[in-house]
């Protein structure tokens, strides 16, 4: 059976290096898996979305309108944003950091209130924490994709803490693994 996830946020925040960490987990577990190209302007502060698919066989990169198992969001908007993609009953895994869109920085629109509870109003499970403040905690504010990464982790018990711990050396510069290895372990909440 193909899981689907999608990863959303805003350039700049590490959504790539997630999916390529994820792509990697799944590999080193055995999955076929397929990541999508990035969608949208991954320049500092467009929006950004990738899929990473996976399962005994996939085909296709893609994942249409309410395919998603999983939507990791690394600001709330977002996960509002690409909420009609997500399965119903399916699992929503969010920043609570929110990164204002160009529309709120002129002043034409403002940020919207309580996402939270209009995405469960919607249906979804919400997980929603400060990834921001985890990565802090963790050493470095750009660890915000691994703490998410972390608690995403707990959603996938079939995939043991030592394959993550192992992609994400594979997936960091050596001087960084450390404070990544923190903040994927504060994500988990451990």
């Amino acid at each position: 059976m193909t899981k689907n996830v999608m990863i959303v946020g805003v350039g700049g925040q590490g959504t790539l290096l997630a999916s390529k960490l994820l792509g990697r987990v799944l590999t080193l577990r055995g999955y076929d898996v397929k990541v999508s190209e990035v969608h949208g302007m991954s320049q500092r502060g467009g929006s950004v979305v990738t899929y990473v698919r996976f399962g005994e066989k996939v085909s296709s990169p893609v994942i249409d309108k309410g395919e998603a198992d999983v939507i990791i969001s690394f600001e709330m908007l977002e996960a509002a944003r690409w909420l009609d993609c997500l399965k119903p009953g399916g699992q929503i895994i969010a920043n609570t950091q929110q990164i204002n869109p160009m529309p709120v920085v002129s002043g034409a629109a403002e940020y919207p209130e309580k996402i939270t509870e209009k995405l469960k109003a919607a249906g979804a499970k919400v997980d929603a924490d400060d990834f921001l403040s985890i990565a802090v905690e963790a050493g470095s504010a750009l660890a915000v994709n691994i703490a998410l990464m972390g608690r995403f982790s707990r959603y996938f018990p079939e995939i043991d803490v030592e394959t993550w711990r192992e992609a994400i050396a594979q997936s960091v510069p050596p001087k960084f693994k450390d404070v990544n290895l923190r903040a994927f372990a504060l994500g988990r909440g451990e």
